[in-house]
């Protein structure tokens, strides 16, 4: 890439351009394990019309008077549970550091890659502010959910595009697509869980997918969340040995959501003669409150009670070598045409 400085007529003011940029996005995390900060995050989270659907006019008391009075407490204590109290920061937030960092060692000095989180810190509207400074005239937003949902990937796509709305001068976007059933992702997937296996001096008699729920009202309304995690366990399951079942965690309200619940799942399966038990979560690109409080801790307490004698839970791809290889793969893919040819 020519420089700046190298193109622009004398006496011009400094301005950068000419470069490509990542915006590696996840969900999100409350700054501290502590009751301010959690209510700020959930607050901000719980608000967004694509998280919950419910008319404003009636879910915002609801969320004020009630939800922020009474969950952010437990939430917090939740979040103490699997705080890194070393690095003083959540899973979520140094893992989501550490695959950027390992993207961008592996796309060079042709791409600038930063992060951001939907909901916290730091945001979309400034990390989109600072790749812009650097000079990236063509970004590539990539949100870390493999299945897409409105949910996930939609809202940050209209965080986006709504933070572009303010700009005069915009750069050239494009947003990661699914990537479900991309066979670089059931590589990495198989891979993780053969490794995971080959530590334990048990054999499994069951894989457990667990992903996280959505209301069934979703599917109804034609997300295609639910029919893609189902792809992503019928291709994993294709690779391994070990039967497989789908379920759905972290539901939220009375409403009827995804099933099978993936804490009932836990609590049916010794009796239907499973007892050994391997768990994953195939739809999150990183390790968070739900997957290391709420099934490696919680999950493992429920099966244990029901009768379950051994339990493994499989991290998810993380900043792993198989994660970032298929990660960095699929980022170069989508970055055709703006790169150099390699």
């Amino acid at each position: 890439m020519m420089s700046a400085a190298a193109t622009l007529p004398a006496g011009h003011p400094p301005v950068a351009f000419g470069r490509v940029g990542v915006l590696l996005v996840n969900l999100g995390t409350p700054d501290a394990p502590e009751t301010g900060p959690v209510r700020r995050y959930l607050a901000e989270f719980l608000s967004d019309r694509r998280v919950v659907e419910l008319p404003p006019i009636l879910w915002q008391p609801l969320l004020r008077g009630v939800v922020l009075m009474t969950r952010p407490k437990q939430t917090a204590a939740n979040y103490a549970k699997v705080w890194d109290t070393q690095a003083n920061d959540s899973p979520l937030r140094i893992i989501t550091i550490a695959q950027a960092a390992a993207l961008a060692r592996d796309l060079g000095t042709d791409v600038i890659v930063d992060w951001a989180m939907r909901y916290g810190t730091p945001t979309i509207p400034d990390r989109l502010a600072a790749l812009k400074a650097a000079g990236c005239e063509r970004i590539l937003i990539a949100p870390l959910y493999p299945q897409y949902s409105s949910a996930t990937t939609g809202t940050v796509n209209d965080k986006v595009f709504a933070t572009l709305m303010k700009w005069r001068w915009q750069p050239a976007i494009r947003t990661l697509p699914p990537y479900h059933d991309d066979p670089l992702l059931i590589d990495a997937l198989a891979e993780t869980f053969a490794a995971g296996v080959a530590g334990l001096d048990w054999t499994p008699d069951l894989l457990l997918t667990s992903f996280h729920g959505m209301p069934r009202s979703t599917l109804d309304k034609g997300d295609p969340y639910h029919c893609q995690c189902r792809k992503t366990a019928r291709l994993l399951s294709e690779r391994i040995a070990t039967p497989l079942q789908v379920s759905f965690q972290s539901r939220l309200g009375r409403a009827e959501w995804l099933k099978p619940y993936t804490d009932a799942t836990l609590a049916e399966l010794p009796a239907r003669g499973v007892t050994k038990l391997v768990v994953m979560c195939p739809g999150f690109s990183a390790d968070n409150l739900e997957t290391l409080e709420e099934v490696a801790m919680e999950g493992r307490a429920t099966f244990a009670a029901a009768g379950g004698t051994h339990f493994a839970y499989l991290p998810c791809l993380n900043a792993g070598v198989p994660g970032n290889a298929a990660l960095t793969a699929i980022v170069r893919r989508e970055l055709a045409g703006w790169l150099p040819a390699t």
